[in-house]
């Protein structure tokens, strides 16, 4: 990874001399944003020495509480850790009525070592491990959102909202154009706060639900670099629909009746003699066939993070267009990976089992490192599915969250792949968090069980 430098601060406050704040934050393995606020004249002392966050922030779980197990707390003293801005990623934050800018931090040991539970270093060792076999991964991340009812939401309800001519959405209608004509002002706006953010935002679509919507962003032959424009991008969407009067979710199941939100990785590989290792006059070229082994391969042990919340495990039901077990097609949206149709030079893999809520650094390192593995292994992928998905493979991946945990813990790809020291803490705030979200006791339960049991 390239370290930003001091004269990328510069140059940016000196074109935009207005900035009043800059937010400066890391995600944590959860995916959450956390940080801190600078003021302009903090900013070149962060790029020069680094900010201090104290390393518990990477042990926390969802709602922002210590996961002691992890050790990142009272055994290290709560101490602080140096996170330095990471290059390219200092842009403006739109949304905001003060002129306001972000900055993405990353963590290192006060040694200089990457911090193991950082998930960017997660993604770095994986994209290594490419490299190291001369593989450069081409990668586009495409988000799935809600928006619903900002003042029903703060009451724990979801239900869609109002557009601003009125009319709220109440079918599923799909690729509806009258729904992006109704929530233009907003969609318009984050169109154009992605642009000043230099994020490569394209095509809009009206996904397969009331208040259900995707921008897809284009791709980048930098895999760090796609997965901080999801990062970004979330923010963008959440912080203008805020100012809009509206909350947008990346949760995966908002309704139990509707589609959830996923999160489709698309890859390929280049390397020095080819722009693209996965096109050819068949659907597979050899390192398309390996990738398509490795990732079925390996798709049960990396349940937990595609999936790494209870509210994941609902989008997982049949005919749902989420998997239900590893297998894999061409242009065919019922399996889990999807090879496109299309011109031979435009091939790729279209990896649809993570959802929303997916941290989109972790989910992208294990796509990755289920494709070295393949590779690696030179491991064969299954017979293609043809027609319906669903019906044509058992399910046997992990879908529910303590099972998906348990996989997780028992492999060894994980560990040897994003490293003992992440998959472990990773693995120690989930299992912590599972046990948390089942102890309490829901509005379900009460109505399930208070006279009938």
């Amino acid at each position: 990874m390239t370290r930003a430098t001091q004269k990328e601060a510069t140059d940016f406050l000196a074109a935009n001399p207005e900035i009043v704040q800059i937010q400066a934050f890391l995600t944590d393995p959860s995916g959450v944003a956390r940080g801190k606020v600078l003021r302009p004249e903090e900013i070149a002392t962060a790029y020069r020495d680094g900010r201090p966050l104290p390393c518990s922030i990477q042990s926390l779980d969802m709602l922002g509480a210590d996961v002691l197990e992890t050790g990142l707390v009272w055994e290290e003293g709560d101490s602080d850790r140096p996170c330095f801005p990471v290059a390219g990623t200092l842009t403006h934050a739109p949304w905001h009525d003060v002129p306001t800018a972000q900055v993405i931090l990353e963590s290192f040991e006060r040694d200089g070592s990457p911090t193991p539970a950082d998930p960017r270093h997660a993604l770095a060792r994986t994209v290594a491990s490419l490299e190291a076999m001369g593989l450069k991964p081409v990668v586009a991340i495409e988000l799935e959102f809600y928006l619903v009812d900002r003042e029903a939401a703060a009451k724990g309800r979801i239900v869609p909202p109002a557009a601003p001519n009125g009319f709220a959405p109440a079918h599923l209608q799909a690729y509806l154009m009258q729904d992006l004509e109704d929530f233009s002002p907003f969609l318009n706006e984050v169109f154009d706060g992605a642009k000043k953010m230099g994020l490569p935002a394209r095509t809009l679509i009206s996904e397969y639900a009331p208040g259900q919507f995707e921008i897809v962003l284009e791709h980048r032959d930098d895999a760090m670099r796609a997965a901080d424009d999801a990062i970004l991008y979330k923010r963008l969407v959440k912080g203008v629909a805020a100012r809009h009067g509206l909350t947008a979710t990346f949760m995966a199941k908002p309704y139990a009746e509707t589609s959830g939100s996923g999160m489709h990785v698309h890859v390929s590989l280049a390397d020095g003699k080819s722009p693209n290792l996965f096109a050819g006059e068949g659907p597979l070229t050899p390192h398309l066939a390996h990738a398509i082994g490795g990732l079925e391969a390996t798709m049960a042990d990396s349940m937990a993070i595609f999936a790494p919340n209870a509210n994941s495990f609902r989008r997982f039901r049949k005919n749902s267009y989420a998997p239900l077990a590893p297998a894999w097609a061409v242009d065919n949206r019922s399996v889990p990976l999807r090879v496109t149709a299309g011109r031979p030079e435009t091939r790729h893999l279209e990896h649809r089992v993570c959802g929303a809520d997916a941290n989109p650094y972790v989910a992208l390192a294990t796509v990755l490192a289920g494709i070295a593995e393949g590779i690696e292994k030179k491991i064969q992928p299954s017979e293609p599915v043809i027609g319906d998905g669903y019906g044509d493979r058992e399910a046997t991946l992990p879908l529910n969250w303590w099972k998906a945990l348990e996989t997780a813990r028992a492999s060894s790809f994980l560990p040897e792949r994003l490293g003992a020291g992440f998959t472990n803490i990773f693995l120690t705030i989930k299992e912590a968090e599972c046990d948390r979200f089942f102890a309490c006791v829901s509005d379900v339960d009460v109505d399930w069980y208070l006279r009938n049991a």
